[in-house]
């Protein structure tokens, strides 16, 4: 995300219009509706948004990372370009989260647990704004990135690790591909 004169407007975030094209992102979003979603846990509240993860899970619920299920072999060749966007070694990022975000659904403000590290995500369906803030005295520092459809993001550094961001409740549907390394990796 940049201003207009080049220069980083949140230090970490990185962004790529047009990942993937538009054939391929009618075919991920095929693909992410045929599986077996599952409504969004966390300590006990149910989500509106459907996911399912791949490489590692993590359970809110227990506060526990685990083995997965492997990348199917249809996401991998998206998570090869993903890493090469974000300047990662192909084999770092280890966990996936698909996401179906229905009429209505969004997710608050959080971080990305601290056991995972990169964060790079692909926006397929309806635009969307990510929202971030930071803490600064009584209130909060804030920015927006507007996510295009096909388009991709990449969390590291300050953006990732200081600022928290969220999306807001929408009324068209929209999907997304996060892909993660894990904190222990040198990536």
């Amino acid at each position: 995300m940049m201003d207009l004169f080049g220069t980083a407007v949140l230090p970490g975030l990185s962004t790529e219009d047009d990942l993937v094209t538009p054939e391929e992102e009618r075919a991920l979003i095929a693909a992410i509706d045929a599986m077996d979603l599952s409504p969004f846990r966390f300590q006990g509240w149910e989500g509106k948004r459907l996911t399912a993860s791949f490489g590692w899970t993590y359970d809110f619920d227990a506060g526990r990372l685990s083995q997965g299920e492997p990348l199917p072999a249809w996401l991998r060749p998206f998570r090869d370009r993903a890493a090469r966007f974000a300047g990662l070694p192909v084999g770092a990022l280890v966990q996936a989260l698909l996401i179906r975000y229905g009429p209505g659904a969004g997710i608050g403000w959080h971080k990305d647990r601290p056991v995972f590290n990169q964060v790079v995500g692909l926006s397929l369906g309806a635009a969307a704004v990510m929202r971030f803030r930071r803490r600064r005295g009584a209130g909060f520092e804030r920015a927006n990135l507007p996510l295009e459809p096909r388009g991709a993001y990449h969390l590291s550094g300050e953006a990732r690790h200081d600022w928290e961001h969220s999306i807001a409740e929408m009324n068209r549907p929209r999907w997304s591909v996060t892909f993660r390394s894990l904190a222990d990796q040198t990536s």
